[in-house]
């Protein structure tokens, strides 16, 4: 299908520094990736939507908007394990101007199938702006089915496209054959064959410290791409988007990005620092990749 989601879109980080968001730090995170990356996605999994006050969301949501000032897309991450205060976050994020919803599957609450299309039908009765479906049942406990996801595209014209996180091809294979909704890789390490498949790109982590080589991926391993460039591609990747996940995404990220003189790299507990003898692997691997 026609998307406006199409390529290289970065989960950005939501940087602190002593217990508050440092919006100094976002500004040079989002203007880091302006002619590298085809868009970005605020206050998601990379973003610790999870242990953001609805506030902070907010204030997040609409200064990424701000700052982009329509040079990308700007998706919004407004998910939440309630439909009521995800219907109110995606209006408020409709209203500021996001390009897109990311909507992450309802967490902890564990719905049936059933209930994940009453979710998001409501969701796409209550807004216009083009929804991303997210699923990523290792964080949420719950796993949206390619039936639903169909049938789910099959009724709103505004749910366009799937962040697809389980980490299967066989599931994109299936996905694919189902339905015509735009296809986003939702782990690093299968952007190639996502793509290659007829995935539109990805929503990922690692193109937060290498945008070009994501990008130009994202292009070269489409079918009838560049083999040979797509294969030289993923061995350059392939070091960093093992070890940007040595330990639970943001932590390693955000030490690579302090590493990188980008932000701070504070998280907010339940997450705590990375260990020493993991930063070190990180840090030797971003420099073996010439990043820092």
């Amino acid at each position: 299908m026609n998307t406006p989601f199409r390529g290289s879109f970065v989960a950005l980080p939501t940087p602190f520094r002593d217990g508050e968001v440092d919006f100094d730090a976002l500004d040079r995170v989002v203007e880091f990736h302006v002619e590298k990356s085809d868009g970005v996605v605020v206050c998601g999994t990379s973003g610790e939507s999870a242990t953001l006050s609805d506030y902070e969301r907010r204030s997040v949501i609409e200064a990424v908007i701000e700052r982009v000032d329509g040079r990308f897309p700007v998706i919004a991450g407004v998910g939440t394990n309630a439909t009521r205060s995800t219907i109110e976050l995606a209006g408020f994020a409709q209203a500021a101007g996001a390009d897109g919803l990311l909507v992450v599957t309802p967490y902890y609450n564990k719905p049936t199938q059933k209930g994940l299309f009453a979710h998001y039908a409501e969701l796409a009765e209550s807004v216009e702006t083009p929804i991303v479906l997210y699923n990523v049942p290792s964080r949420t406990g719950v796993d949206l089915k390619p039936d639903t996801v169909a049938e789910l595209r099959r009724e709103y014209s505004n749910i366009v496209a799937l962040k697809e996180a389980t980490g299967s091809v066989g599931r994109a294979q299936e996905i694919l054959a189902k339905t015509d909704i735009a296809l986003l890789a939702g782990e690093d390490a299968l952007i190639a064959e996502f793509v290659a498949l007829g995935g539109v790109g990805v929503i990922g982590v690692v193109n937060n410290v290498a945008p070009r080589e994501v990008a130009e991926l994202c292009r070269v391993a489409r079918p009838g791409g560049d083999a040979a460039r797509t294969a030289e591609l993923v061995h350059f990747l392939a070091p960093l988007c093992r070890d940007l996940f040595i330990e639970t995404n943001p932590v390693p990220l955000k030490t690579a990005l302090a590493a990188m003189k980008l932000c701070s790299p504070e998280v907010r507990l339940p997450l705590v620092a990375l260990e020493p003898e993991n930063r070190d692997r990180l840090l030797a691997t971003l420099r073996e990749a010439s990043l820092v």
